[in-house]
This record gives C-alpha cells, structure tokens and sequence, in this order.
C-alpha cells in the first residue's frame, strides 16, 4: 500500500517534470506586448496556445487567469496584461479551444461547458504544479465559462472578476435557444448561430474584416440581429467602418489574421452547444456560486439591457446565486469591450479586489 502510494507519487513529479521541459516558452512574431511569453501546453486533450507575462519573476508571484469571448483571443487582455504584471502578478491568457492558435476539435460536441472547463483546470494545474488556486477574470463567454469553473471546482479559483455576463441560474422549464428564438426571432444573432456552416458561409461572403469590424464595434444597448443578406448594415452613414479610439487597425489586423486562419467556425460551436448545456448541467440546478465574485459591466453593454438583467441586479436574485458578490459595478458610456474601452478603470478594480486575497 504505502509502496504503491511512493510509486504513484513519484510517476506524478515524473509527468510534471516532463510538463515542464516540453510547455518551453517561444517567441511570437506577433504578440502586441513586449516580453509577453508564448507557449503551447497539452491540456485535457488538445494543444493550447496560452500567453503569459511575468511578474516580478520571484516565483511566487500571484497567478491571473484571463479567459476571453467572442469573438476574441488572448489578445484581448493585452492592457490587463501589462498593468497587472508590472504589479507583481503572473498573468496567463489562453487562446480557448477552437480560437486562434489553440486547437479545433471537429465535432461540434467538443465544445460544452464540460470541456471549457476541463481545459482550463488542466491548465490551471499546468502553470501551478497542481496545487495552488488561481484569481480569475473573465468576459463575454469566458465569463459563461468563469462561472461554471467556479461552480464546478470552486477551490480552483481564489476569486473572480466577472465582465458584462450574469451568473444566469439554470431554469429546468426553459429549454434556452427556442425560449430565445420566442422572444427575439429568428434573426437574432444566437439563433442564427445554431445550423451549422450557414453564418460560417456568410461571414466568408462579407470577409473576415467586416465580420470582427461589426461584432467588436457594436455598442447598441439592445438585442443583435443579423438578418440573413443584411449583416452589420448601420443607419448611419461610416458607422459601420469607423474603428473606436480604444481598437486600432493594428489590434484588428491581428485578430483578422487569426480568424483568417482558423475561422470562426469553433468559436460559434460554442453557441451550437446552449441547449447541450442546459441538459448536461441539470445536476447543477439550484447550485450558487461560492467563490468571491466582482461583477463589471458596462450601461451600454447589450447584456446589461438585456430582458431582465438589472432586476435581477438590483432586486437581490444576484447576491442571493451569488452569496460572495462584493460588488457590482455599472461603469457609464461604455459598451460590451469594456475590458479595451476603459482598461484603466478595469485594471484598478481588478487589482484592489485581487489585492484583499493576498
């Protein structure tokens, strides 16, 4: 017994020893931050490309896990990033499955709650040697993802800073897409995601460009729709070309390289698999979130407007799922990439938070 428990031991260093020589840092040619290490680590099955900057290099330094949305990437956290590093954090962002330079399983059932979070507790086991949680900050569909990681293993995460999408509890009478395809219609934008290769084809007919133009430029505070033959189409005259001060053609030529390569077929398989987690999730009906929670959301952000989120902000069904929200803030004039439009405001709330956890 005691043999095999010494044995066992020492093949698990054995693994994390080979982890470490092979998940070497590289070089990227194009990082968009100075000194930003990039590296491909094998986690829960696939090659996931992950950026990370140091922090003072002590090696003890605090972790941040950043976890991005759509349509996205590690590039995304870029301001996050550099400010927090430079206050002695370690901070790590993925590109998830299915983006960038991370891998894209076929099966459009590779991409549940269930294997987000796989990947990212191997990965939190893989930057700490398996034993140590992590603060974690998420947005858009890595908030989605934040908060089932939280809910699943909460002794992963030391505390989180969630962006612009609600904790949403499951409701075991709504089935989620035809309640949405109810209230919205067939053109909103979720819906449209759900027949496979269809919007894939359209965004290829109106190019790569256009498509992260409309998606990363939108800042209605209501529902998106995308009617088929009619999408990103702006009332206003340039609205639609117009880049915002807080996003460079810089910035966007690197996320359209990416998507140019990869495509975007694995990012809406996310979307594919809403019903596939309300299913699968049923287990977890109920269940609160039990970790210390920051919520940042913007008053322009279509999530904020969205059909009863500020009741649910405001009337307590927030602070009773999640028990250990400290806070909730509404930052003013700002849209969805809150994260990019405002990142100092962000930085500071990200790190006064962390900072009553160390």
């Amino acid at each position: 017994m005691f043999l095999w428990t010494y044995l066992n031991h020492l093949f698990s260093r054995f693994l994390h020893f080979l982890r470490k020589q092979t998940n070497k840092p590289t070089t990227a040619n194009m990082s968009g931050l100075d000194g930003v290490e990039h590296k491909t680590l094998k986690v829960n099955g696939i090659n996931m490309h992950v950026a990370e900057l140091p922090g003072s290099g002590s090696g003890g330094d605090p972790i941040i896990l950043f976890i991005h949305g759509f349509p996205e990437l590690w590039y995304t956290w870029r301001h996050q990033m550099t400010a927090l590093s430079s206050l002695g954090y370690r901070t790590i962002a993925p590109d998830l499955r299915g983006y960038g330079d991370t891998e894209s399983p076929e099966k459009v059932e590779d991409y549940t709650y269930f294997n987000m979070v796989g990947d990212l507790v191997a990965l939190i086991d893989a930057v700490t040697g398996g034993d140590e949680a992590v603060f974690v900050v998420g947005h858009d569909w890595g908030a989605m993802i934040a908060w089932q990681l939280c809910m699943y293993r909460p002794e992963k995460v030391k505390a989180l800073v969630n962006m612009s999408v609600l904790f949403s509890p499951r409701n075991p009478d709504r089935v989620p897409i035809p309640t949405l395809r109810h209230f919205f219609g067939d053109d909103y934008y979720i819906c449209r995601f759900q027949k496979p290769g269809e919007i894939e084809a359209e965004f290829e007919t109106l190019g790569t460009e256009k498509v992260l133009k409309g998606f990363l430029t939108y800042k209605t505070p209501g529902p998106l729709y995308l009617p088929k033959g009619k999408l990103f189409q702006s009332s206003e005259d340039g609205a639609s070309t117009t880049l915002p001060p807080w996003l460079t053609q810089e910035d966007l030529d690197y996320y359209v390289t990416k998507y140019d390569n990869k495509g975007f077929t694995g990012p809406i398989n996310y979307y594919r698999n809403i019903d596939r987690n309300w299913e699968l999730t049923a287990p977890w009906t109920g269940a609160k979130i039990g970790v210390p929670v920051k919520f940042i959301v913007g008053d322009q952000d279509l999530t904020y407007n969205s059909p009863g989120a500020k009741e649910y902000i405001n009337g307590g069904g927030f602070k009773k799922d999640v028990p250990l929200l400290d806070e909730t803030v509404v930052l003013k004039g700002v849209g969805h990439f809150l994260h990019e439009e405002s990142p100092e405001e962000i930085n500071q709330h990200i790190h006064s938070f962390f900072q009553k956890f160390i």
